[in-house]
């Protein structure tokens, strides 16, 4: 069996229109492993109509040749939604979402070794009058620990077919795929028993939990082999002080392995664009083709293609984290860091996706029901250090700070790169406690999380996503990246100097002019006209910024090559004091193109998108002047 080909009952009375499963559950209980075991590659992934909410649709295909839609909608843990991704699944199962039709049938992902709230939200989506299938996943987890549970007698209670899985193993998920097909034919052929229910009243939700404790009590009985190494692990991970000092070095190797386990990776990256550059330049006649080849593409984009390993060790230690369990546990010991900051204790996972990536960050904060708590998180989300700093932040790093050791295992450069993720992380918390307390006063909601049992990652699963996110940055390369290399080279090239000039051609070239119209504004945090214009393009993409240094300073006469000879160029033309100022700036740095515009679909106005840019506009000038002139005036100018 492959991951697209689900052996299937071959009932003639199987529908022709592909059957649409949908794929409900709670949080952590592996409903995404689930859908990526039932349709593997066959995936794709875009936005509700109308709103920001992912939707992640798959199919499978039948041996008997039918074909089923596998939809997997955002965790809930009742239909009586509180936060935007709790409405789409709601709406979704409903048959409201703009475009969507009702699900043919409903699989219930519950993780078995937690079922007392998932039995209530089965008991709630089998009222809709779709067919229920209940999967009881993480089953092996639930077996080792001696979980009894009674699956005929569970069946029989919720009157819905009740299996069992491991779908990171892809265990049962033969017979889960038979049995929703199954379910969803048997349906189409009964009598209509759609309810019309809608949203669950309180009075009703009392009910439903009220016969879920019932049936839970009957039919699933404690561990007889409790998980107490778990316990014993979480009694240090957790402990007040022990687990925070574990925590912060947790992450302070992490952003260690991505300098120096990086370094082989990004030479060899780097020695290939270097290649490609000399090969080119021996190909290509002089003339502006070469320029633009050699200058503006290879330059420019080989400079930021040097820093794709890094990217993908630091979303590596990331997914890790997260498969792991542990992810779940640093929310817990940061909850009381963020209260105090006046952020929600979720506002955790949204702020740690911005390591990745601000806008998964913004658009995970969906999960979090207080709308004044979640436009703080979105807010605040910017500032943690997105991936496309990093191209930033190593370039200049590698230039000015030595590659040496202190405390004779520590590396300085690593060292820098942490407190850089250390001052943005600050600076996000100092945000929220400010708007909460002049803005919002309110006090924020208690944070309440469920922390799913540790489990040991499926390195097949970790490197597809690791590969994912590897490809979407060559996309974001490939695409807008390129198109901005092409469009800086025109600007340094045109319109060329004037006869009898005796300047670099840069000079005379827009970026030259544009460059110097805007460098007296900047002059005062030390930046040259060659980082004002670099500043510009850095708007659409970050990353971008490194890629038009790396084009103007080829284009001024300096080697193309890649990162070490752009690096060399920077050293020989920025003062210390500059480069730190560089860096304080992009660590507050205003928000790209598309984080601005997901903030504006997510908060339904231009007005946060506009306060979001000024307000670190001006956090990155002030942070770029104090850093300069103190700079400047311990000599490093």
């Amino acid at each position: 069996m492959t991951a697209a080909q689900i052996v299937t009952p071959t009932d003639e009375e199987v529908a022709t229109q592909p059957i649409r499963i949908a794929l409900v559950g709670n949080p952590n209980c592996g409903k995404t492993a689930m859908f990526n075991a039932l349709t593997g590659a066959r995936q794709k992934v875009a936005n509700y109509a109308g709103v920001t909410v992912e939707r992640k649709e798959g199919r499978l295909t039948t041996e008997g040749g039918h074909t089923a839609i596998v939809l997997d909608l955002p965790g809930t843990y009742s239909l009586r939604a509180r936060s935007p991704d709790e409405v789409v699944t709601r709406d979704a199962v409903l048959g409201r979402l703009e475009g969507e039709t009702t699900p043919d049938v409903i699989v219930c992902v519950a993780d078995a070794t937690n079922l007392r709230l998932v039995l209530r939200l089965a008991l709630e989506l089998k009222a809709v009058g779709r067919p229920v299938v209940l999967a009881l996943n993480m089953i092996d987890i639930a077996e080792r620990q001696g979980r009894d549970i009674d699956i005929e007698g569970l069946a029989s209670d919720l009157g819905v077919p009740v299996l069992t899985t491991v779908a990171t193993r892809r265990r049962g998920v033969e017979a889960l795929a038979s049995a929703a097909i199954a379910a969803a034919s048997a349906h189409a052929t009964a009598p209509s028993t759609v309810t019309g229910w809608t949203e669950p009243s309180a009075s009703e939700l009392r009910r439903l939990h009220l016969a879920a404790e019932r049936i839970f009590k009957k039919r699933v009985h404690e561990a007889r082999r409790p998980d107490t190494l778990t316990g014993r692990i979480d009694d240090v991970l957790l402990h007040p002080v022990a687990g925070i000092a574990i925590l912060l070095i947790v992450l302070f190797a992490m952003f260690q392995a991505v300098f120096v386990v990086a370094k082989p990776f990004m030479d060899l990256i780097t020695a290939a664009v270097t290649a490609l550059s000399a090969g080119a330049a021996v190909i290509l006649p002089d003339g502006l083709l070469k320029s633009l080849i050699c200058d503006g593409v290879i330059a420019g984009v080989g400079s930021v293609l040097v820093f794709l390993p890094q990217i993908m060790i630091l979303f590596l230690f990331i997914i890790l984290l997260e498969d792991v369990g542990y992810m779940a546990r640093a929310a817990f010991l940061l909850d009381r860091v963020m209260g105090f900051a006046g952020l929600h204790g979720r506002a955790f996972i949204p702020l740690l996706s911005s390591f990745a990536c601000a806008i998964p960050g913004v658009m995970s904060a969906r999960v979090i029901d207080n709308r004044r708590d979640r436009l703080t998180t979105i807010m605040a989300a910017p500032l943690m250090t997105c991936s496309a700093r990093i191209a930033v932040y190593t370039l200049i790093i590698s230039a000015f700070i030595p590659d040496k050791r202190i405390f004779g295992f520590v590396n300085l450069q690593g060292l820098v790169f942490f407190s850089l993720y250390a001052a943005g992380m600050i600076g996000a918390l100092l945000v929220a406690w400010v708007m909460r307390r002049l803005i919002w006063r309110s006090a924020s909601e208690p944070f309440l999380m469920e922390l799913p049992a540790y489990k040991r990652p499926e390195f097949v699963v970790v490197m597809r996503s690791v590969a994912q996110r590897g490809q979407i940055f060559l996309t974001r390369a490939g695409t807008t990246i390129l198109f901005m290399m092409v469009l800086i080279w025109f600007v340094c090239q045109l319109p060329g100097p004037p006869p009898g000039a005796t300047e670099p051609a840069i000079n005379y070239s827009f970026a030259g002019m544009i460059g110097r119209a805007v460098q007296p504004f900047l002059a005062p945090i030390g930046f040259s006209w060659q980082m004002s214009v670099a500043l510009i393009p850095g708007l659409a993409a970050r990353e971008v910024a490194i890629g038009a240094l790396g084009a103007i300073y080829a284009v001024s006469g300096g080697e193309s090559g890649g990162h070490p000879l752009l690096a060399a160029n920077l050293a020989h033309h920025w003062s210390m004091a500059s480069a730190l100022a560089f860096l304080a700036w992009y660590v507050f740095a205003p928000q790209c193109a598309s984080t601005l515009a997901v903030v504006k679909r997510e908060t339904g106005s231009w007005i946060w998108p506009a306060i979001m840019f000024g307000y670190m506009f001006a956090l990155a000038y002030a942070a770029a002047f104090v850093v300069y002139r103190i700079a400047v005036s311990v000599g490093m100018g």
